[in-house]
């Protein structure tokens, strides 16, 4: 198949590559350049404005958008709507709130364009090891895309979720799961490190992957992290969100679903960007006031 495919991150990258491999003509699209993005473009077409990819494109045109969330993925629909024809199809593969998707695919409707959304997960070893893909929206739109969603994903790896907003909302439930995974490993690593007994935290991560309940491909790449700085001692303890642990949160209240694990996985990561806790200093303030505490002072 020929499609477009607007996005050369990390992420887009590798997955234009992967479709180059299976035989797919891919026409390409970036407002930046890098020496990864030159690389691929070597197996693409490579042009220079949205229009110019669209255009390029045969009857019944595919375009995929792989570039962040909010805006970007605003911008790049508001101008693809205007040169599409009925019957085109924009996929959405990032990570935008399912909610938003949604309201996306309805004020395409009346244009008819058929809107996609697909979650995709696999980072950057996606390329080799393949990615696992859900995909909500027009199931029709889904079918006609499945050797491309094949050619991407791993044996198994790609379910049509259902309508518009499923392929992402399935994709914000998996990251908020994937939150408290990392989370759990990370306090448990933390209380072994900081244990009376010498451990090897690398040789644990190791044999936890044989045989152990608690395998996983995160702990293959704790493995691979210990092996590198078992202390991490380069690494500063700032953790990102995406905007997706926030939305499964948020979800789950809207839901009336408890999630603590994963709320609190969340809410470690805002606390691990602040040097000093404002919150910490007013309770050992107050524990000095009502209970003669000892401060420690600057």
């Amino acid at each position: 198949m020929k499609i477009g495919f607007i996005g050369l991150g990390k992420m887009g990258v590798n997955m234009v590559e992967r479709l180059l491999r299976n035989g797919h003509e891919v026409i390409t699209y970036d407002p930046f350049t890098s020496s990864e993005i030159a690389e691929v473009s070597k197996g693409s077409v490579r042009v220079s404005s949205v229009a110019k990819l669209v255009g390029k494109l045969p009857k019944h045109r595919i375009v995929w958008l792989m570039v962040p969330e909010g805006d970007p993925v605003k911008e790049n629909i508001d101008e693809l709507s205007k040169i599409l024809n009925p019957g085109d199809t924009i996929v959405d593969g990032g990570n935008s709130n399912w909610r938003e998707t949604q309201t996306r695919a309805k004020a395409l409707e009346g244009s008819g364009i058929k809107f996609v959304d697909c979650g995709t997960s696999g980072g950057i070893w996606g390329l080799e090891n393949g990615y696992c893909l859900m995909a909500g929206g027009d199931q029709k739109a889904c079918v006609e895309l499945e050797p491309i969603f094949y050619a991407l994903a791993q044996c198994n790896g790609y379910l049509y979720c259902g309508p518009s907003g499923a392929g992402h909302f399935v994709k914000m439930v998996h990251n908020g799961i994937e939150y408290g995974m990392m989370q759990a490993y990370a306090e448990g690593f933390e209380v072994m490190e900081q244990s009376p007994f010498d451990l090897d935290i690398r040789a644990v991560s190791k044999v936890w992957k044989n045989g152990s309940v608690v395998r996983s491909w995160l702990l293959e790449l704790a493995e691979e992290i210990f092996g590198e700085d078992p202390k991490l001692s380069k690494v500063k303890g700032y953790v990102d969100d995406s905007g997706e642990g926030r939305w499964m949160v948020q979800s789950a209240i809207d839901f009336n679903v408890p999630t603590p694990v994963i709320t609190l996985s969340l809410l470690s990561r805002l606390r691990s960007r602040q040097s000093e806790s404002f919150s910490a200093k007013i309770l050992s303030a107050l524990r000095n006031k009502f209970g003669g505490h000892s401060l420690k002072l600057k």
